[in-house]
């Protein structure tokens, strides 16, 4: 299937800000499962990109630009074709072995509850883990609320875990925490999905990677209780959403930040299908 971008995030400031940097992880890899057709990442101020790679091989871009910056508009339009792969993730660009994967972080460190709950899955599961990530996975999805504003970027594993609520990015990590409080090595990825009831959203997607030695990596989405497949767009990988965020930096001044995202995401078919 190929699926076809738009993304838009504006930033509008009450105040103009003296200068900004940022950090952009907004461009996918060529993997197995997903090959770029065209892509191209934008922004309407007087400066230049500067496309590199960060240490997981994830392909940014930076820029820095000098006020006064009254606004700031980035544009993000690609196509894709991506495969339905039962959630595995073959031929990516991989920088580090499995193991490095299960350190933990501020963000997804597994605290007594989460440990308790993840044993008592595996436990069910006789302790075989792939079982137990797809039985982590649907738990997730059935026993958590999907809620915006109940959390925020700085939100722990450990506080969604105890609300039982949040966004995509609090679910990836309590999958992440809970699956190396069993030893098995897990990331979160950012990217974006294709949603069946609209074409427009306001934010894109994030979900987890977990290791098995038989199989590989697998994409694994607690917000929507399956495996990754084709209505998926991988970007980047990070042990948390800090490493992995699609656009990360820092402004002088510019008091009152606004900030709108506008994301169109549509299916149309593959060279293959036609």
């Amino acid at each position: 299937m190929r699926l076809k971008l738009h993304h838009e995030t504006r930033y509008i400031y009450d105040e103009p800000a003296r200068g900004a940097i940022q950090i952009l992880r907004l461009t996918p890899r060529n993997h197995a499962g997903q090959f770029i057709r065209a892509w191209r990442v934008e922004i309407d101020a007087d400066c230049r990109l500067y496309r590199d790679e960060d240490a997981y091989g994830n392909i940014i871009h930076t820029f820095s630009i000098d006020g006064p910056l009254a606004g700031l508009r980035i544009l993000v339009d690609g196509e894709v074709d991506v495969a339905a792969d039962a959630g595995m993730v073959k031929g990516s660009l991989e920088r580090f072995p499995a193991g490095y994967w299960a350190s933990e972080t501020a963000l997804t460190r597994p605290d007594p509850a989460i440990r308790d709950f993840a044993s008592d899955l595996a436990g069910q599961e006789g302790g075989d883990p792939l079982a137990f990530l797809h039985r982590l996975v649907g738990t997730i999805f059935k026993e958590f609320a999907f809620e915006t504003g109940a959390t925020d970027a700085g939100t722990t594993a450990e506080q969604a875990f105890a609300s039982r609520k949040g966004v995509c990015q609090d679910f990836a990590h309590v999958f992440i925490a809970a699956a190396r409080a069993r030893d098995i090595p897990a990331r979160y990825v950012s990217g974006y999905y294709l949603r069946s009831d609209t074409t427009e959203q306001e934010a894109g997607h994030a979900w987890a990677e977990a290791y098995v030695p038989a199989l590989g990596w697998i994409g694994f989405d607690p917000a929507h209780g399956l495996c990754t497949d084709s209505r998926y767009i991988r970007i980047a990988i990070g042990r948390d959403y800090l490493e992995a965020a699609p656009i990360r930096g820092a402004r002088l001044g510019g008091a009152g930040e606004a900030m709108d995202v506008a994301i169109s995401l549509q299916a149309g078919k593959s060279l293959m299908d036609q």
